[in-house]
């Protein structure tokens, strides 16, 4: 069983896509993101498997939620440093999981 201070060690933040790419590279289809976490974490990149639901312009300036202590992540030639948090649809492709208010601080963390 997990235990609050389990959950306290991961630290999630609330982040602004500020650039997508195309990730042809991928295995899966997937964009490369660089998210904005604010000041304290910076801009970090991310690789995420969004293509089935998502446009390149309607991620572009979407806040989402990231988890910014793992460990960088080598995905082919691409090093994704957080994890963009997401849930399954009916179909297994990624809903994002996002703030519920726009005017979320950028790098506010979960609690």
């Amino acid at each position: 069983m997990t235990t609050i201070e389990d959950f306290e060690k991961v630290d999630i933040r609330v982040g602004n896509i500020i650039e997508v790419e195309d990730f042809p590279e991928a295995r899966k289809p997937a964009y490369k993101l660089k998210i904005d976490f604010g000041q304290e974490v910076g801009v970090k990149q991310s690789s995420a498997r969004l293509v089935d639901l998502y446009t390149k312009e309607e991620l572009n300036g979407k806040l989402v939620l990231g988890v910014v202590n793992f460990p960088p992540r080598q995905i082919g030639p691409f090093v994704s440093e957080v994890l963009t948090l997401g849930v399954p649809d009916e179909n297994g492709n990624v809903i994002l999981v996002v703030p519920d208010k726009e005017n979320s601080p950028l790098g506010g963390k979960l609690f």
